[in-house]
């Protein structure tokens, strides 16, 4: 691999500092004020750039060592407590940008969002105005209805040629307000008029953001809950709309509504989980007709053979396993299930099986179930952070319960538990513990590395009544991960575990066993004498 000139990595570097720091972010806004700060004083010294890094010193209150990796900017350090990216590696970055072109126009260009959220604010609401005033309250026309999200939507977020992901979230607050100032005064067509409204600004908020570029972490960073704000608004008018007595006038509505949603499916090439959801919502809740979903399944079928090379299949599938397991096609829903790799389709089933618990449908749930459990394990070793694992884990058990005590398949239950292990930990350890099964309670426990006496006493001392033998192993685990510690303080927890053992040894008549494992820690630990002192301190071996 050829080396890169030290300024064209720096200027990629630069652009992974702003793509790192938000300036809408209070702290954000903050650490490059002290940055700058610390550069303008000139307290950045033995600056060096070589081919891939940057090192030097700060005179701050006490000084600091940064090293920042033009590499990786993940990778650059800083030695003052502070964790991630910190003023010291802000200031060392000014002073090394500083020799290839101006920090001044760089931190200007880093506030651009907020200049251009606040001109845009003004802007926009006025173009809001002008809009309302044009266009009145919009009476039932479906087709004019999306004329107007469509035109307003253009107008205020498409109308710029580059649009900063930083702006996007008051753009579309703003065209929000102008769409609710439109709406019918009639509530049950106010209520339609909304839900359209979600599909259409769902549509074309997830265009534009491909159209303008912007990556998935940015999304996420910026705008993404507008997507969730949706979604969460029309599972919200679902509700309201679905306990209300619908005007006749409604079918012709619901009707076309049903033709626009499948254009959420193949809007953008991100955002699968939005889409997915919505697209899902709907189908559950408004095109309910039989004919509707055996015509929707044809034509998945058919823009499936459309695809280009550079088109994901995937929204479409899930598309097609959703409309067949609606029509009770499950054995077209698992087939094409199977079409997915673990990690891929693990989240959306804990949604279906849900759904078919609802109908109490505990035939066909239990097949769903099954399958999942085959794929949750490998799903959960991509997932990433623990609390991520961790959270589904939770709603995923929700979800299987239901049909295990229906069924009273305590076995089912307690597998999904197994394979979903360690997240599901809490929950095993206490249907093992409520059930009486110690024995395998304790394997639990050491194998999750528990110590024994962060355990609760009162299970200690039922299971010390009932099943004595049950505490041997964690007793012994816990002991030897004190020794393993190698000083004074752990020995003396080390031998405070021994003498429990002791007592319970001698508890189950194994007298000549707890010698002999004595005899051979002893001999396998000869050379810690200060572990020995402990214990023939505690009279645990003869001095």
């Amino acid at each position: 691999m050829e080396s890169t000139p030290a300024n064209q990595l720096l200027a990629a570097f630069s652009d992974g500092v702003r793509e790192l720091l938000n300036p809408v972010d209070a702290e954000d806004a903050n650490l490059v004020q002290k940055g700058m700060m610390l550069y303008r004083q000139g307290l950045v010294t033995q600056l060096y750039m070589r081919d891939d890094e940057v090192t030097a010193v700060v005179q701050d209150v006490t000084p600091v060592k940064v090293r920042l990796d033009l590499h990786f900017l993940g990778m650059s350090a800083c030695s003052c407590p502070q964790e991630g990216w910190c003023r010291h590696q802000m200031a060392v970055f000014f002073s090394a940008f500083s020799r290839m072109g101006s920090v001044a126009d760089w931190v200007a260009e880093w506030r651009e969002p907020i200049r251009e959220s606040k001109a845009v604010a003004g802007w926009g609401m006025q173009t809001a105005k002008d809009l309302i005033k044009a266009n009145g309250v919009l009476k039932p026309d479906y087709s004019r209805w999306v004329h107007s999200f469509e035109v307003s939507f253009d107008t205020l977020l498409a109308s710029k040629k580059s649009t900063s992901p930083y702006v996007i979230q008051e753009l579309f607050g703003i065209y929000e307000r102008r769409i609710h100032a439109s709406a019918p005064v009639e509530q049950e067509w106010r209520l339609l008029y909304e839900l359209i409204a979600i599909v259409v600004s769902f549509r074309k908020l997830a265009a534009l953001s491909e159209e303008l570029g912007h990556e998935a972490d940015m999304v996420k960073r910026t705008y993404l809950h507008l997507f969730h704000n949706m979604m969460d608004d029309a599972e919200e008018l679902a509700g309201k709309i679905g306990v209300q007595s619908l005007p006749f006038d409604f079918d012709e509505f619901i009707d076309q509504l049903r033709v626009d949603t499948f254009e959420v499916l193949t809007c953008a090439k991100g955002l699968v989980y939005e889409r997915v959801f919505l697209y899902r919502l709907l189908w559950v809740h408004f095109f309910k007709k039989k004919a509707w979903r055996e015509d929707e399944v044809s034509r998945v079928q058919v823009r499936l053979k459309e695809l280009q090379d550079w088109e994901s299949p995937a929204p479409l599938l899930l598309a097609g396993i959703h409309l067949n397991f609606l029509l009770g096609n499950d054995d077209e829903a698992l087939k094409l299930v199977g079409q997915f790799g673990a990690e891929e389709i693990a989240p959306y089933m804990v949604y279906w099986i849900d759904y078919l618990t609802g109908l109490k449908a505990w035939q066909r749930v239990g097949a769903v179930i099954e399958l999942f459990l085959h794929k949750v394990k490998v799903y959960l070793e991509q997932l990433g952070s623990y609390h991520s694992c961790a959270t589904f884990v939770r709603n995923a058990l929700r979800a299987v319960a239901p049909y295990c005590a229906e069924k009273d398949r305590v076995d089912l239950y307690e597998r999904a538990l197994l394979v979903m292990l360690p997240y599901s930990f809490a929950d095993y350890e206490y249907l093992l513990f409520e059930r009486g099964h110690y024995e395998r309670w304790g394997e639990l426990q050491a194998w999750v590395g528990m110590d024994f006496y962060d355990l609760p006493k009162d299970r200690m001392k039922l299971i010390e009544k009932e099943r004595p033998a049950v505490l041997l192993a964690m007793l012994h685990q816990t002991a030897q991960r004190e020794i393993d510690q190698k000083n004074r303080a752990s020995y003396r927890l080390a031998v405070r575990h021994l003498k429990k053992l002791r007592t319970l040894y001698k508890k189950l008549k194994r007298v000549d066993d707890w010698e002999y494992f004595m005899e051979t820690l002893m001999e396998r630990t000869k050379r810690l004498r200060a572990f020995h002192e402990e214990c023939r301190r505690s009279k645990l071996i003869e001095g």
